[in-house]
């Protein structure tokens, strides 16, 4: 596993769980809004932490922590992943994967054989603005497309989330995404928050009252969805 990055306590990255959060390095799009560009580019220079180390921490923690979150970068490029989350399970921590849902046969694996507890998968945008989205010139989507039905028909809990950017989505993209994850439980839309860290800099979120309006499209269109990571001041995103 190549580790690149250990958060030891969150309250936030796995629902009703007081977890840590292990960042992996790499990943296979390069979305521009992504807040983790050290994982993405340049990745040979990221210092990794034996994963030794992360266990022996993980020790020191049971009966404190509850769930271990992994994260990326995307966490299913590791080719050692289902190891890891064995000996991670072996400790008595569930386990939260988060996702771009771009491998569903690893997806499908570590559900399949019970070492996945919560499935966080990102829904970049409508399908037709997928690539623009995840910065990358051509996406299958037949494999996104795998994974979320996967996710809404199995059983395992999951969540679908999309971090909403004025860039790149617009009202009409929430109407497609609706007909994309119909059926989903559980949809989230994450307030885009600009940093140093993105890949792209520069970009914008849209406001409170923008977002509502795309809750109330998707729930027109046959999905709940929720905010999340919202500024409730008056604001105004340019």
């Amino acid at each position: 596993m190549r580790i690149c990055g250990l958060q030891k306590l969150t309250l936030l990255d796995y629902p009703d769980h007081i977890a840590c959060t292990i960042f992996t390095s790499g990943c296979n799009f390069m979305c521009p809004f992504c807040q983790n560009s050290s994982l993405v580019l340049n990745i040979d220079r990221n210092v990794e932490i034996p994963e030794d180390e992360v266990l022996d921490f993980l020790k020191k923690r049971v009966g404190i922590l509850e769930g271990v979150c992994i994260t990326g970068g995307e966490p299913t490029l590791q080719r050692d992943l289902e190891d890891f989350i064995k000996k991670v399970k072996e400790l008595g921590f569930k386990v939260k994967l988060d996702t771009n849902g771009y491998k569903p046969e690893i997806l499908k694996k570590l559900v399949n054989e019970k070492l996945i507890d919560f499935v966080s998968m990102d829904i970049k945008n409508s399908p037709e603005k997928y690539p623009l989205t995840a910065g990358i010139d051509k996406i299958n989507m037949d494999l996104i497309k795998n994974s979320v039905d996967f996710l809404i028909s199995n059983g395992v809990d999951y969540e679908f989330r999309t971090t909403v950017v004025k860039e790149f989505h617009e009202r009409g993209d929430f109407v497609e995404i609706a007909k994309f994850i119909k059926g989903a439980k559980r949809y989230y839309l994450q307030q885009f928050r600009d940093s140093e860290s993105c890949i792209q800099q520069n970009l914008h979120a849209w406001g409170k009252d923008e977002l509502i309006k795309f809750i109330e499209i998707l729930a027109e269109n046959g999905v709940k969805a929720e905010l999340r990571g919202i500024e409730w001041g008056e604001k105004d995103y340019v």
